[in-house]
Order: C-alpha cells, then sequence, then structure tokens
C-alpha cells in the first residue's frame, strides 16, 4: 500500500472545552495510541513506569492551570471525547520533562519577506519516526483568539505553526539546565500562538515558571526572530549581519554559551549550523522558495547532515527527518514534506 504524502487535516472551533471535544471525536484512535505510545518509549528509553508518569503529570498540572486555564480545559475536552485518562494526556505535554532532548536535532530558520516571497520559518523536524501515524495538521478557531494551524502530533496542545496574526514557529532542542517541575513547554507556545507583536512572544513565554529550555524559531511581524529559552531567562537573538537566522541545538547567545561545554553536542549541531549558513550564504538575495527546499534537502556531512536519515548509530540512528515545513505566515499557509524532503514533495496546508 502506497504510503500518503499528505497528513491528515483536522479542523475545530469554538470554547476550549468544544475545540477539545472536537478533536477527541475526530481523532480518538490516534489520541489513544499515541498516549500508549508515549508511554512505552518513556518506559524503554527512561525506564518510567506509569506510577512515576502519572505523579509528574499530576505535580506540573497546578502549574499549567495557572498558566493557562484555556489550556487545561481544552486538554480536559479532548480526555472526555476520547474517553482516556486526563494525566495521560498530560503526559504527552511533559514527557520532554524526563530528558534533555524535547524536540531532537533539528535544524531551523527564518527569513524576511522579499520582492518574490513573503516572510518565511522553516525547519527540517528529526525525531523518531514512530510519531507519524499520530501527526496531523490541526487548524483552531478559539473564541476571541487568533486562529492558527499546527503541523503537530494529536493530543499536544500546541506545536510547531502559525496564528494568523503573522506568527510562525518552529522548534529545537537546546541542551540546557533543567528542573523537574514548571509549565510544560507546549503550554507556553500556545500562548505564543495568542501573540500578534514578537514582544507579546516573548513575554508569553517568559511569564511562565519553566521546566525545561527550548529553542523557538521565529518570524513575526517586525521580522525573523529566535528565542534562546532557558529556564530563568529568555534571549532574543536577532538577524546582524545577514538579514536572515537560523538555529541547530547549541546556544548563540554569548551570556549563555558555556552550556555548550557542559552538554553534550546534539547530533553534529555545529557543523549542521556551519552548512546552512553557508547554504544560505550561497543562495541568491531573494531566496526563493526552491532554494529553501534545496537547502533542508542537504546530505552534507551525513549521518549528521541537515536532511537526516536512519543509520547505525546505537543511541539515535532511528532519528530520520520526520518531516520537513516551510511556513509562509503572510499567505496562511505551509509547505510539508511528510519524510525526508529529499524523497517526499513539499504539499501545501492553506488555513
Amino acid at each position: 500500500m502506497t504510503k500518503t504524502t499528505r497528513y491528515r487535516e483536522i479542523e475545530v472551533a469554538g470554547t476550549p472545552r468544544d475545540m477539545g471535544r472536537q478533536l477527541g471525536d475526530a481523532a480518538r484512535d490516534e489520541v489513544r495510541s499515541f498516549c500508549e505510545v508515549a508511554l512505552e518509549r518513556l518506559s524503554q528509553t527512561m525506564q518510567v513506569d506509569s506510577d512515576q508518569a502519572k505523579d509528574l503529570a499530576a505535580r506540573c498540572q497546578p502549574f499549567a492551570e495557572t498558566y493557562s486555564p484555556d489550556s487545561i480545559e481544552e486538554l480536559q475536552g479532548i480526555a472526555e471525547a476520547a474517553d482516556v485518562p486526563f494525566w495521560k494526556l498530560m503526559l504527552l505535554q511533559i514527557r520532554n520533562q524526563f530528558t534533555a532532548e524535547p524536540d531532537s536535532g533539528c535544524t531551523s530558520l527564518s527569513l524576511p519577506a522579499n520582492a518574490e516571497r513573503g516572510a518565511i520559518v522553516a525547519q527540517n523536524w528529526d525525531n523518531d519516526p514512530a510519531l507519524d501515524p499520530f501527526t496531523i495538521v490541526l487548524t483552531r478557531r478559539p473564541v476571541g483568539k487568533p486562529a492558527l494551524m499546527n503541523l503537530t502530533q494529536v493530543g499536544l496542545i500546541a506545536y510547531v505553526g502559525f496564528n494568523e496574526a503573522g506568527v510562525g514557529a518552529c522548534l529545537n532542542s537546546l541542551p540546557a539546565p533543567s528542573r523537574p517541575l514548571g509549565v510544560p513547554h507546549y503550554f507556553t507556545l500556545r500562548e505564543l500562538y495568542e501573540a500578534s507583536t514578537l514582544d507579546e512572544a516573548v513575554n508569553a513565554i517568559q511569564r511562565a515558571e519553566r521546566a525545561i529550555p527550548a529553542n523557538i524559531m521565529l518570524t513575526t511581524p517586525e521580522g525573523p526572530a529566535n528565542l534562546e529559552v532557558f529556564i530563568d531567562d529568555v534571549r532574543v537573538l536577532r538577524p546582524a549581519e545577514t538579514s536572515w537566522i537560523t538555529h541547530t541545538n547549541h546556544c548563540l547567545h554569548p551570556d549563555f554559551c558555556e552550556y555548550n561545554e557542559q552538554f553534550p553536542e546534539l547530533i553534529g549541531s555545529h557543523p549542521r549550523k556551519v552548512r546552512i549558513d553557508a547554504l544560505l550564504d550561497a543562495g541568491t538575495s531573494e531566496f526563493s522558495l526552491e532554494e529553501i527546499k534545496t537547502a533542508l534537502r542537504d546530505h552534507q556531512g551525513h549521518p549528521r547532515s541537515i536532511c537526516r536519515h536512519d543509520n547505525d548509530d546505537e543511541s539515535t540512528g532511528f532519528w530520520k527527518t520526520v518531516f520537513s515545513v516551510i511556513i509562509e505566515t503572510e499567505q496562511n499557509r505551509m509547505h510539508v514534506s511528510r519524510g525526508t524532503p529529499c524523497n517526499s514533495p513539499y504539499e501545501i496546508y492553506q488555513l
């Protein structure tokens, strides 16, 4: 059977509880399966049993409720409609708090608009291919808030995507200090999608008592930006010598580069950063959509390349580029390859 090149598309609207129930109804089997796979992966890779997972989910819930009660309401709606225990939905949001690698070895970039196209934020998402069956393109139309489209695993409160206010976000792991309890990363990301300016996006992250570090690559009405998010600080990086900005999986802000010596390098992060910068430097000043796709298909340094394939590495060889995404916020659309972009076509999803 030929695998489809498009992800399933679901749209929900209304109050947080309504949207959760609609999503739970539409993707009941995927929600249940994803919950079980997440618990199974924690058991296999981190030796975390269901009692430990349930306990951490319960202890993080008050942080999440204080920070974003609407997000809790939506998850409760999903749990009700999909008939799964609420703690398993919370576990999906906090499973990265058991490990320092929340979004694996991704490469991201943000470019301003030019004469040919609008502003772009893009990335290759390198992760466990077992997550592909639970990945959907989800449009939410909440009451009184911007509509948003996410490329996400079903059951997560937010992931890669954009809102209709012109804010788009891609995600990278950022090895740095963490703590066991706090507001889950995906809750802060969901609040970011309620922003319409860079300052509002930064504030959405800063006001959370965060548990883990992360990197968030942005396109905003003010132009490209990158947030290096630490548990007690947020640093904003803007383009300096170029019009664009890139990031892989190590700290770039000088205040926190010391962490690069304290944590193991994640899948050739430094060489991937050098390579993506070189590819953009070698491109035309206009950076067409096709040039960006070509950069994301690059295999120099394989198997630690921008376009990643499974290989013989014992610890990370099963990771691959599960999808590649290019977000055009001004056009309210995403170009997504389901699988490595060298072998899979980019499909368009329109808000």
